[in-house]
């Protein structure tokens, strides 16, 4: 019996080190329940949805947005995010809802080359951060300002969450460690 009690306790230590070590990768839906739309109140309205959120290397940017109504190009600079450059962005995808994952550290920036959506405010810029224990401040002269009314432009509904919780994908190396070790005691 001693023996069963020693590899249930090693097992239980084993599992805490399995999950201390697993990093919880968020999901940030652009512009929470509107979608990626063209903002009544303009930029602003990206500029504050990005001040309350926290991005790390990793994490999943939603966009959702009608196909064929908008798009998401990435574009490589500031200067071509405030001038809504739509030439030579790094990719555009045209696939509404679009899923991208945070790949690097640093300014990110984002637009819709459709029509002027972007000159009347659809683009978002973000800040990313190497890992997941760093708050990220907006961006130095930015004002963050309320988020607009709501508008009557309709968005498209979130995409069915399909991907695992984070805590749910990091306990199941616990849960199947946990089921051998019970499965040992019997």
């Amino acid at each position: 019996m001693a023996i069963k009690l020693k590899l249930l306790v090693v097992s239980f230590m084993v599992a805490a080190a399995l999950l201390q070590g697993s990093e919880a990768v968020t999901s940030h839906v652009v512009l929470d329940t509107l979608g990626w739309i063209i903002p009544s109140g303009g930029a602003a309205a990206y500029v504050t949805w990005a001040a309350t959120q926290t991005f790390a290397v990793g994490d999943i940017l939603i966009f959702n947005y009608n196909t064929g109504a908008h798009d998401v190009a990435v574009v490589s600079s500031k200067t071509a995010y405030e001038g809504c450059t739509k030439t030579n962005p790094i990719s555009t995808e045209t696939t509404g809802p679009t899923n991208i994952t945070l790949s690097t550290a640093g300014e990110h920036y984002y637009i819709c080359t459709f029509g002027n959506h972007c000159d009347q405010g659809q683009k978002l810029a973000i800040t990313v951060t190497a890992n997941t224990t760093t708050s990220t401040p907006p961006p130095p002269g930015t004002t963050t300002a309320s988020p607009p009314p709501p508008s009557n432009t309709t968005a498209s509904p979130p995409p069915p969450s399909s991907a695992a919780t984070p805590l749910a994908t990091a306990a199941l190396p616990m849960i199947t460690l946990f089921s051998i070790v019970l499965a040992m005691l019997h």
